[in-house]
């Protein structure tokens, strides 16, 4: 009973799946605000009713998803007293800069810009309305960087010196915490896979809407657009990964050991990537694997001879400098999740270039499966992006703050198990509700499709928007 109800394994779960619950709508709507802007855009510079039917149409699950994601977001502040007092005692200061300029920032300029957007379309002139969107999109990106800058301080701690009298880091430099090189690896693969995640759900909507034969004028280039985003975007993502990997293992070398389950320090053609590994069950030594030579030497350090450092060499190094423990995260979640984040995201990469063979020319393909195939790809990109930020949590432990404060020195002390049990069933009711609104919500309005056409003004002939977005 006392290992169920065990506070710092509830406070983990409970963090867990709350945060996961919430990253469904974040890359949403970092993604869609920019789908939007881009559609505004191509309707501002051509005048062509289709990009402001699709303005519209997307827009509005942009809107939907944002709200959501700032209802299910304020569950993440309260977290922080309640199950991590400790751990915001220590980094309080350290987050407090990053967190209050997202807050305060970031999150006002882009929650601004979203109201003159919704209600400026017949008070604001064209290119002034244009800007909100753009400005929105700016904001919400920006609000990302923030909170990247803060996580990257758990891996890669920076700007702080300790107080050993309060026993807490404190921030000894805004600007160094800012530019940590985890944060700048981290934020452009972020942007460009949520880039992925908003093309991946054009896509689906789109082949939707085109396997029923409706919407055409709006839904073929809709269809176009985000096949060529995700291949873009896919591209973009693989290049920033393999950027953020080589600051991964110059700060962090125990994951990235633990993403390729090598157990031992290897060099060159030793230093092979695994397709597939098998470890006796103390996790100490490798059974049996499937590897390709020298591709985890070229991964991390973009050389053919260069070492990687293994589990059972750093746990030693560890162990002389922190003190007797185990330092090495789980090697199935880390191993898996670098994996199935890497193959989801090239499925869908490769679901859109079979996308736009099969489009070609402007043909629709006949085939009913091909549709399904498209309508059904959307969870690809998102649960890579979700196994990815598993990987990158679960790949710290033991530690909440990379060599400075372990995880189970950060739960509140005066929590008990129980009322952490409460406190996640009552989430969970919470959040399944929440799920069910959201979900009918958008699939209202994306079987719906886009509004119908305009009339042009009966004096000028011109477009005219409407002035609600909905």
């Amino acid at each position: 009973m006392n290992e169920i109800l065990d506070p710092l394994a509830l406070a983990r779960w409970q963090f867990g799946l709350t945060t996961i619950y919430h990253f469904l709508f974040v890359p949403i709507t970092i993604g869609m605000v920019t789908v939007t802007a881009v559609f505004q855009t191509a309707w501002y510079r051509t005048g062509h009713v289709k990009y402001l039917q699709l303005t519209k149409f997307f827009g509005q699950i942009f809107l939907i998803n944002f709200a959501m994601g700032v209802v299910t977001g304020i569950v993440q502040e309260f977290q922080f007293g309640m199950n991590w007092s400790d751990y915001s005692r220590f980094v309080g200061d350290v987050f407090g800069a990053p967190l209050a300029l997202e807050g305060l920032l970031a999150f006002f300029f882009e929650a601004t810009f979203i109201g003159l957007w919704i209600f400026g379309w017949d008070k604001l002139p064209r290119k002034i309305h244009l800007l909100t969107i753009w400005a929105t999109a700016f904001g919400s990106i920006v609000s990302a960087y923030f909170i990247i800058a803060a996580n990257s301080f758990m891996q890669n701690p920076v700007a702080y010196q300790m107080n050993e009298e309060k026993g807490r880091a404190e921030l000894t430099n805004i600007w160094e915490l800012l530019t940590n090189p985890v944060a700048l690896a981290a934020f452009p693969h972020t942007i460009f896979a949520s880039f992925m995640v908003a093309a991946g759900l054009v896509i689906t909507v789109s082949a939707w809407h085109l396997a029923r034969n409706q919407h055409l004028e709006t839904m073929r280039p809709a269809l176009k657009f985000g096949l060529w985003v995700m291949i873009g975007a896919g591209i973009l993502t693989t290049l920033t990964g393999d950027q953020l990997s080589l600051a991964m293992v110059a700060t962090q070398p125990m994951k990235m050991a633990a993403a390729e389950a090598t157990y031992q320090t290897v060099c060159g053609a030793q230093a092979s990537f695994s397709l597939f590994t098998l470890g006796t069950p103390d996790g100490t030594s490798e059974l049996f694997s499937i590897r390709v030579p020298y591709l985890l030497s070229l991964l991390s350090t973009h050389t053919f001879d260069g070492c990687v450092e293994g589990i059972n060499d750093l746990q030693t190094q560890y162990t002389a400098a922190f003190g007797p423990g185990d330092y090495a995260p789980t090697i199935w979640i880390t191993y898996w999740a670098f994996r199935w984040m890497i193959g989801l995201g090239m499925l869908h990469v490769l679901v859109a270039v079979v996308g736009l063979w099969l489009t070609r020319g402007g043909r629709l393909p006949k085939n009913k499966w091909v549709w399904k195939a498209a309508i059904w790809s959307f969870p690809l990109s998102l649960a890579a992006m979700i196994v990815g930020w598993i990987f990158a949590e679960m790949g710290r432990q033991p530690w909440l703050v990379f060599s400075l404060l372990k995880t189970e020195d950060g739960v509140s002390p005066g929590v008990t198990g129980l009322e952490v049990l409460i406190s996640i069933v009552a989430f969970t009711l919470i959040y399944g509700i929440l799920a069910v609104v959201e979900f009918k919500l958008i699939k209202k309005v994306a079987q719906k499709g886009p509004a119908d056409a305009p009339e042009p003004h009966p004096e000028t002939g011109l477009i005219e928007p409407s002035t609600t977005v909905y």
